[in-house]
């Protein structure tokens, strides 16, 4: 009898735990192509078109040092504890259960939106080659593909990010040598040098408030760097896997966007028009698309094209992923309804992709059926990366402090972060400031509609916090006994021992 409850006991672990398949090269692939999108591919255009060369390039560096403050403080904490859910975690061991609550469904409901919003794009992007087929069908196929990715394994999850954002790597490289041989003029004809950069105003345009606009469009380039944090929980060596991402994804992140912005700029003077567009739809006149067509490359657009196709899947892959471990990690933390805990053979956790799923359909349908309603829906997960952000600093700041004033050493840490306090500080003014900056003209005015529209994330996250906060009568954990241990006694990861215990 005995034998069989421990038998059943031992069942229902594995049946509640995640597996560790990610190999390094999986993490630091997911960390990078996390951020390379249209954000890059598309957007970057205009940020040049707003505050000129010099003014894109400034803030640009600014954003990705601010990205880098993060990705060190959430290596940190990752380190020590790694598991799925990280951060919406580390926020309520490290500061207040009610905002690991609050951040953990706030990052979910983004997510899950963001898979519905990537969808549609890929059906824009299809228009393209076939624009006589209805683009529920592409929409569609691009669920039905993401859905199956997620549910064979983690590692077919891994496998399939690995390579998608290989192609968007071996673009970058493409565009960067091609473009360099166009602006001293090896190919496309003669070169532009360095003439477009003090051309009418440049190399600054619009001052201090076109530098701040283009910062929040460098924001929403670098979102989803932090979902190295998630891919912890099931990655084979965190404690290697991690630190090696976040130092490789910086510098590449920086090393892409800094030399992509240059070589745009240089080749593409910032008045152009054909500078103006932000989304997937306007490949034809995508940065990278003219900078292939000047060196003389007839086939550009379809190549990028098949390239922005490429980081869409790839986002709404990642979009999957992230959200599916978000909501399985509130259900084992008792955020969410214990059965989304559940976990299939291969470590896939079921339930949590299942309701995800229905998310994701739901709001791609609601953009059909009802448009003022998908408006809403995506503006209320607009702001929602920034405060995953304002989360990751808080906790880490909490969490080194904590850890100091119990008498541990940083020797401890597997990794620690570098410049603490100044990281997390930064990186928390930062944001709020991003935040702020979204729409300040309307705050000012008192256009009340269109700042509930833009910053309609921030009280749906205040009314997840105080609700929670007010339930259950939480407070803000003091310094001494916030628990900093990686490890129990017996040597198991806290969540693992979790799934033991329930």
């Amino acid at each position: 009898m005995e034998q069989s409850m421990t038998n059943a006991t031992t069942s229902k672990a594995a049946n509640d735990t995640v597996k560790r398949g990610l190999k390094t090269r999986h993490v630091s692939m997911i960390a990078l192509g996390g951020c390379i999108g249209t954000g890059l591919f598309v957007a970057s255009g205009s940020a040049i078109s707003t505050a000129g060369p010099g003014g894109a390039l400034v803030a640009y560096i600014g954003m990705g040092l601010m990205v880098y403050f993060l990705m060190t403080s959430l290596g940190e904490m990752a380190t020590n504890m790694p598991i799925s859910g990280s951060f919406a975690a580390y926020s309520a061991k490290y500061v207040d259960p009610a905002l690991g609550f609050a951040m953990g469904w706030n990052y979910w409901f983004n997510w899950a939106i963001t898979v519905a919003v990537d969808i549609s794009t890929a059906a824009l992007v299809m228009k393209f080659w076939l624009p006589g087929v209805p683009g529920w069908i592409w929409s569609l196929i691009a669920l039905l593909l993401i859905v199956t990715i997620n549910a064979f394994s983690v590692q077919a999850f891994g496998e399939t990010e690995f390579w998608m954002s290989l192609i968007k790597v071996v673009t970058i490289f493409v565009f960067l040598a091609v473009g360099l041989l166009t602006i001293v003029g090896i190919m496309g004809g003669k070169g532009p040098g360095l003439s477009n950069f003090t051309y009418k105003q440049a190399p600054f345009v619009g001052g201090f408030p076109a530098i701040l606009s283009v910062f929040v469009v460098a924001g929403f380039s670098f979102q989803g760097t932090e979902l190295v944090g998630i891919t912890a929980g099931e990655s084979e060596d965190p404690s290697h896997s991690v630190p090696k991402a976040i130092k490789e994804v910086f510098w590449r992140i920086i090393l892409f966007y800094i030399l992509a912005i240059f070589v745009i700029a240089a080749v593409l003077p910032y008045t152009s028009k054909d500078l103006l567009g932000s989304s997937a739809s306007d490949v034809a006149i995508s940065p990278f698309t003219l900078v292939f067509r000047r060196a003389g490359l007839a086939a550009a657009a379809s190549v990028m094209n098949a390239v922005i196709l490429t980081s869409v899947i790839s986002a709404a892959n990642s979009g999957m992923y992230a959200s599916t471990r978000m909501l399985y990690s509130l259900a084992k933390e008792g955020y969410a309804p214990h059965f989304l805990e559940r976990t299939g053979k291969n470590g896939i956790p079921y339930f949590s992709l299942i309701a995800t799923t229905i998310v994701a359909a739901l709001t791609f349908v609601s953009s059909i059926a009802g448009p003022q309603i998908y408006m809403w829906l995506v503006a209320a997960s607009g702001l929602t990366g920034f405060i995953a952000w304002v989360g990751i600093a808080l906790s880490h700041f909490r969490f080194r402090r904590a850890f100091i004033k119990q008498g541990h050493q940083l020797s401890e840490l597997k990794y620690h972060a570098k410049w603490f306090p100044i990281g997390p500080l930064l990186a928390l003014i930062l944001c709020i400031a991003v935040i702020i900056g979204q729409d300040p003209q309307s705050l000012f005015t008192g256009n009340w509609e269109q700042v509930l529209v833009t910053y309609m994330s921030v009280p749906l996250v205040l009314v997840l916090y105080f609700g929670y906060k007010l339930k259950k009568h939480t407070k803000l954990i003091p310094l001494d006994k916030v628990d900093v241990s990686p490890v129990h006694k017996d040597g198991t990861l806290k969540d693992d021992a979790a799934a033991e215990k329930n």
